[in-house]
């Protein structure tokens, strides 16, 4: 599947880039019988990318698509052009950039401290570790964290 995506990807990133929107991620799945195509793009502006722009990109992304030979895509599937939203992952650069202050959840593969899911503010980062500053009641601590460790990283809404 990745080669299919890689492939997608390289055709339409340019596309989005030239509109002044950001590729987030790429995904193509098979749920309940049904092949996805599932591209998520978003806007470095307050509000991020608006729906009128989503449409708008669906038409060049679908056409793009339509016109490549061979079709990377011989089944049917639904192309669906979406924004990450507000708890979008953390993956690229900028991504872990962009999360550096802010608060996010992280998933990880075996415990730490008995838990495998924190929530708190993303202090800092590197290739080997990150520090999240996380709440226990009434008080804040810092736990450093392996990257190798890491399931997932999402940014979080703080409730």
């Amino acid at each position: 599947m990745s080669k299919i995506t890689d492939l997608i990807r390289s055709e339409i990133e340019p596309i989005i880039d030239q509109r002044g929107d950001e590729f987030v991620d790429i995904e193509y799945v098979k749920e309940k019988g049904q092949n996805y195509l599932r591209i998520y793009v978003d806007k470095d502006q307050l509000g991020g990318i608006d729906i009128n722009e989503i449409a708008y990109l669906s038409e060049l992304v679908s056409e793009k698509l339509d016109s490549l030979d061979p079709d990377p895509l011989p089944d049917p599937y639904v192309l669906e052009l979406s924004s990450p939203g507000a708890e979008r992952p953390i993956k690229s650069a900028k991504d872990w950039t962009k999360a550096r202050g802010e608060y996010v959840h992280v998933g990880l593969y075996q415990k730490i401290d008995g838990k495998k899911i924190y929530e708190g503010t993303l202090k800092s980062y590197s290739d080997e570790e990150i520090e999240l500053e996380i709440k226990i009641k009434t008080r804040r601590k810092t736990l450093n964290i392996p990257r190798k460790l890491i399931a997932n990283i999402r940014f979080a809404i703080e409730f």
